[in-house]
């Protein structure tokens, strides 16, 4: 039986700030747990899992070191999950570390006061699978290590390297190359070409993008609405931009 203290420590981190504090996340599910441990920046923690996971993972976990795997029943499963349903396997995580990274000469994100953790997750994974490696949210953002968010990732927050700033300080002060932002009054991305290297500015699920942000956009681009839909999900229209605008 997993003990109380173990318990209360794991639920715990359902909150961003002992999350902060510790510098850990959770991740849970064979298939999320198996892509972190192949994750050469992420450093396993803790493993709690099921024997029917721990026999058929053999060669993931061998490399562990010793303590770093605990064997658990299910009801201990449900007590530290935080799926409906949990899935054999809970993993904390050390956050990732990635290698300084240069604006120019690639496609970055910005993200500003995505409010829904499964939207912020799925765009993480959106960017993956377009080959953008860096996002920068807004102080505003959701946080991306909410147990649901990295759920939504499905792996890919070992990829995609997320930081956080005051967006309007960062893109006054900083030389960065073009910002191209999503506005219902742009140019269609059907028009606008591909892109090599830019910051592609998205906003917030309900109220679009901070008014103090839009006038230092220099190429609004939009995403032409056909029917009557009077908005898009945020990491739907991020799929789009990326598909018509990644070169």
């Amino acid at each position: 039986m997993l003990v109380k203290s173990k318990v209360k420590y794991i639920q715990s981190l359902g909150q961003k700030k002992f999350r902060e504090e510790e510098q850990v996340f959770i991740a849970e599910g064979p298939k999320i747990i198996n892509e972190l441990l192949a994750a050469k920046n992420i450093p396993l923690v803790t493993l709690f899992a099921l024997q029917e996971w721990i026999d058929s993972n053999q060669s993931a976990i061998k490399v562990l070191e010793r303590g770093q795997v605990e064997v658990i029943e299910e009801h201990d499963l449900e007590r530290i999950s935080f799926l409906s349903t949990p899935n054999q396997v809970l993993g904390v995580f050390r956050r990732p570390v990635f290698p300084a990274m240069e604006l120019n000469g690639r496609i970055t994100l910005l993200l500003d006061s995505i409010q829904d953790p499964g939207n912020l997750g799925t765009i993480l994974r959106i960017a993956d699978w377009f080959g953008v490696q860096r996002i920068i949210c807004s102080e505003t953002t959701t946080d991306i290590f909410n147990p649901k968010t990295v759920q939504s990732t499905m792996g890919s927050i070992g990829r995609v390297k997320v930081e956080y700033k005051d967006l309007q300080i960062f893109l006054r002060e900083n030389d960065h190359p073009p910002i191209y932002g999503a506005l219902l009054n742009g140019i269609s991305i059907a028009d606008s070409g591909r892109i090599k290297e830019g910051m592609i500015l998205i906003g917030n699920e309900s109220n679009g993008i901070n008014e103090s942000l839009i006038g230092l956009i220099q190429h609004r681009i939009t995403i032409p609405r056909k029917g009557e839909a009077e908005s898009l999900n945020a990491a739907v229209a991020t799929g789009i931009l990326l598909s018509h605008l990644v070169g």
